[in-house]
């Protein structure tokens, strides 16, 4: 009864849990920098975000009806460009100064897309993953009902109590994560050596690595 009541709460009172993470992204980065690139864009709004500091943006994603959105989302005097395509194998050549990648990466061959974004990664440039981890151990499960009524009382807020549609980002295709944040650290730490993982509330994780790391 009260997972029903939740769902009918959030049906009316829906909020984008990925763009909570935006304004932390844009505070690891630079107040300038030139190439960046967004795998997963959904809807463009953070690489509609990244190009009041980028040279130019390019979004990618693999979702034909999501990009058609981004596309008529963006001012056509934003350097932003919008590519349908699969993030490991129709990235747009680099380098890039920034990459970022918010709730995609559980897509994708894990270790495979971390290397990938290496390598298309600039001398100096950062890589920003907001991720999904399967839930697994009792703290892991503790969190999850820590944020229950955060995450309740972050719809009420950001809907100001009223009801609301759900965001444009939100009608993205979705799929649920199959490893344990122990997995996603263990293949971190072999493919970006020094990389900064965190765990978040909301069912996310952080992790940002600089290429001259």
């Amino acid at each position: 009864m009260l997972t029903a009541a939740l769902e009918r709460f959030h049906a009316a009172h829906p909020w984008d849990h990925n763009a909570h993470y935006h304004r932390w992204i844009m505070r690891q980065l630079p107040s300038r920098f030139g190439r960046a690139l967004d795998a997963g864009c959904g809807s463009g709004d953070l690489a509609r975000l990244l190009a009041t500091r980028a040279t130019s943006v390019q979004g990618l994603d693999v979702d034909p009806t999501i990009v058609a959105r981004a596309r008529e989302l963006t001012a056509p005097a934003l350097p932003v460009t919008f590519t349908v395509a699969d993030a490991l194998t129709g990235t747009p050549p680099g380098p890039y100064d920034v990459i970022t990648c918010v709730a995609t990466v559980h897509h994708l061959p894990f270790a495979d897309a971390l290397a990938h974004f290496r390598r298309h990664l600039a001398p100096g440039g950062t890589l920003i993953v907001v991720g999904l981890a399967r839930a697994q151990t009792r703290s892991d499960y503790l969190l999850d009902v820590v944020a229950i009524p955060l995450n309740v009382a972050m719809a009420w807020i950001k809907n100001r109590g009223r009801k609301a549609p759900r965001p444009v980002a939100m009608t993205a295709p979705v799929k649920a994560a199959t490893m344990t944040l122990p997995e996603i650290v263990r293949d971190a730490r072999r493919e970006l050596p020094g990389a900064r993982l965190r765990r978040r509330v909301f069912w996310r994780y952080t992790l940002v690595w600089c290429s001259d790391s």
